[in-house]
């Protein structure tokens, strides 16, 4: 399979795209924690990335709640199984790691959930910022904790919105 990458202009600055064949297998920041070595992205191309451009788009117009796109991310069963769970949390809620700890049946792996969360290959795709510390409190975030807040932010009338009705 073809990898290639494109970088796009968002509300959170430079993003990076990157493809396999038709999936999205990376989105990343600049100084992301965890992104792998840019030599892994391919080489640079425009084509095969107006999908995924054209939804983010809409995402930070507030027009879109979820994403509809092929993807495919590289992690252990673990990491997918967490990964799962955070794709699963509805626009505009947040779950704490504890909490998805509990779902996995490991209520003392809220750590290790944390450590999944920041190995997540598609950020604001497969939404990460919609985990929290316990207490509400914002924690790690591979792209900064600004940009959590400001993706929480994005989503917030709808949180309101959920707790009205």
């Amino acid at each position: 399979m073809t990898i290639a990458h494109k970088i796009v202009d968002s509300p959170l600055g430079e993003l990076t795209l990157v493809a396999s064949g038709e999936a999205l297998t990376g989105l990343y920041f600049p100084g992301h924690w965890y992104g792998p070595d840019p030599a892994a992205f391919g080489a640079r191309s425009d084509a095969g990335f107006e999908r995924a451009e054209r939804q983010l788009g809409e995402y930070f117009a507030g027009e879109r709640t979820c994403f509809d796109l092929p993807s495919s991310s590289q992690g252990d069963d673990f990491q997918r199984r967490v990964w799962t769970l955070i794709d699963a949390i509805p626009y505009g809620r947040t779950r704490t790691y504890g909490e998805l700890a509990e779902e996995l049946g490991e209520p003392s792996l809220a750590r290790e959930v944390g450590a999944a969360v920041g190995r997540n290959p598609l950020s604001v795709i497969v939404p990460c910022h919609r985990v929290i510390g316990k207490n509400g409190k914002l924690t790690g975030y591979a792209g900064g904790l600004e940009r959590k807040q400001f993706l929480l932010d994005l989503e917030a009338p709808a949180s309101l919105a959920a707790r009205l009705f």
